[in-house]
C-alpha cells in the first residue's frame, strides 16, 4: 500500500535483510516486537498501525476516500492559480537580463582594473 517492494524494504532494514526474508516476514501470524518496531521506523507508521492492519478497512478508507466528492478538498489538494504564465516567462527573462547586465558590469570592471595594473608595470 506504500508503494514499497520487498527488495526496498530489506534494503532499508539492512544488510542480514533479503527480499525472500521479508517475504518470510510478510506470511507470519506473529512478528516479534523489535522486528515489528524496525519496520514501522523504515515504513514511517506506527508500529501500532502494523499491528492492527485491517486490510478490507484500509481498502474502504481509500475507496471512501477516492470516492468523496467534497469540493474543499478538491480545492485543498488542487489549487488553482490566478498568474498568465507569460507575465512570469517575461519577468523571467527581465530578471535574467538584469543578472545579465551585472555580470557583464563586473567583468568590464575587472577589465579595467586589470588595465590599470598593466599601465602602472
Amino acid at each position: 500500500m506504500l508503494g514499497l517492494k520487498q527488495e526496498g524494504l530489506a534494503w532499508e532494514l539492512g544488510e542480514e535483510w533479503s527480499q525472500k526474508r521479508v517475504s518470510i516476514l510478510e506470511q507470519k501470524e506473529v512478528i516479534e516486537q523489535d522486528i515489528l518496531e524496525e519496520v514501522a521506523k523504515v515504513l514511517k507508521v506506527p508500529a501500532e498501525a502494523i499491528k492492527n492492519f485491517d486490510a478490507d478497512n484500509a481498502i474502504n478508507i481509500i475507496s471512501e476516500t477516492i470516492n468523496n466528492h467534497d469540493q474543499s478538498a478538491l480545492i485543498q489538494h488542487n489549487p488553482i492559480f490566478n498568474f498568465n504564465p507569460i507575465d512570469k516567462w517575461v519577468e523571467a527573462l527581465d530578471e535574467n537580463k538584469k543578472l545579465y547586465e551585472r555580470l557583464l558590469q563586473a567583468e568590464r570592471e575587472k577589465v579595467e582594473l586589470l588595465q590599470r595594473m598593466v599601465d602602472r608595470n
